[in-house]
């Protein structure tokens, strides 16, 4: 009887595990959409007034690609970052986990499963993403609080295209910094040379 009680236990804990966050494959961009940049910038704006309604994979993969994508065969990025460090991360909030987006890849991988939304205080859209930047893609000789200013510069311009590729196809967004970093920085798993500095709830507009 306990045998079998064991292997019900392991079965279980099995069928659980299967049910465990999978990574999830992008699609390639699509550089042909959206206004015209000029336009695009004409009509950035801040909203948090979304539609209950998750994003459409093209979208996601769009957002994503935008805000920091790969656009070179080299492996440089649609945002620049000092010394091409690359030193920004971005982590991805839906309600049933959050994902890393891995840009050579084009893939979101796993890593925790759950809703955290509540984490980021104000309003929360269908997903939400967080910018992380990372110090130590600095070399160990350069002064820490200038390391700092260069994080905060490049998590900005991040947050700069995230705005305008919302504007000119017709999302909503808002760059925000209140968020409980303390209780993210263990549930993203963070390394201790990374912080996170902003958020940006992403959503269709109501």
């Amino acid at each position: 009887m306990k045998r079998i009680l064991a292997w019900g236990i392991i079965l279980l804990s099995i069928q659980v595990f299967s049910q465990d966050l999978k990574t999830i494959k992008l699609k390639d961009p699509d550089i042909k959409r959206g206004l015209p940049v000029m336009e695009a910038l004409s009509k950035r704006k801040s909203s948090t007034d979304f539609l209950d309604k998750e994003l459409e994979i093209q979208d996601l993969s769009d957002l994503l690609w935008a805000a920091n994508g790969v656009n070179r065969t080299d492996g440089k990025r649609t945002a620049p970052s000092s010394l091409n460090t690359q030193d920004v991360d971005i982590y991805i909030c839906f309600k049933e986990g959050i994902y890393l987006y891995n840009a050579q890849n084009k893939e979101l991988e796993p890593i925790a499963k759950g809703d955290y939304r509540h984490l980021i205080h104000g309003e929360t859209g269908p997903c939400i993403l967080i910018l992380v930047a990372d110090k130590s893609k600095y070399p160990p000789s350069f002064k820490k609080e200038d390391i700092l200013e260069w994080n905060k510069i490049d998590v900005g311009i991040v947050s700069q295209n995230i705005s305008v590729f919302c504007a000119g196809t017709g999302l909503a967004t808002r760059p925000r910094a209140g968020m409980d970093r303390v209780e993210l920085h263990k549930i993203l798993k963070l390394k201790a040379s990374q912080h996170i500095l902003l958020n940006h709830p992403v959503g269709y507009p109501r």
